[in-house]
């Protein structure tokens, strides 16, 4: 199984910008294996941060770019965990039914603790964090940063 996810990024300046996110297959392997078959599948690539709120977290996932989109794949059980969503965490995001995840995550960009045991976390940035909190703000963004390709190592 892979052991890292790599989102090369545009965050608004043309230039591709990598974040490394180790996976944690321990903690959600289905989540995990979703995440690498999606990004394998390059479905992923060219899909925009349509959510990123300063001081808390970046949302993508969503073909559409409205919040609104997933995959064609069935929805995820949740696989609620202990690991805290902190600065660099990668969760799932989903509907308000527990078992509604699809293709949506979000990336933790402080500390939101208050999500711990409620949305499932499936990886951690390893490096290229600074990017994350380059990406351009808003719900959505007025020019949103974006996803160029997903690779798994």
């Amino acid at each position: 199984m892979a052991e890292t996810l790599t989102f090369t990024l545009d965050t608004g300046d043309g230039e591709g910008k990598d974040v490394v996110i180790k996976l944690r297959p321990d903690l959600a392997p289905g989540h995990v294996e979703r995440i690498t078959e999606l990004a394998s599948e390059g479905f992923y690539d060219g899909v925009v941060f349509h959510r990123v709120i300063d001081r808390f977290m970046a949302q993508g996932g969503d073909p559409t770019g409205t919040g609104m989109g997933g995959s064609d794949k069935p929805d995820l059980k949740a696989e609620f965990n202990d690991e805290p969503h902190v600065e660099g965490v990668c969760s799932m995001a989903r509907a308000a039914n527990p078992d509604s995840a699809n293709s949506q995550f979000f990336i933790c960009i402080d500390d939101a603790q208050f999500l711990n045991k409620q949305y499932t976390v499936w990886g951690v940035v390893e490096s290229g964090m600074e990017h994350v909190h380059a990406l351009p703000k808003g719900e959505p963004p007025a020019s949103p940063g974006k996803i160029v390709k997903a690779s798994v190592a």
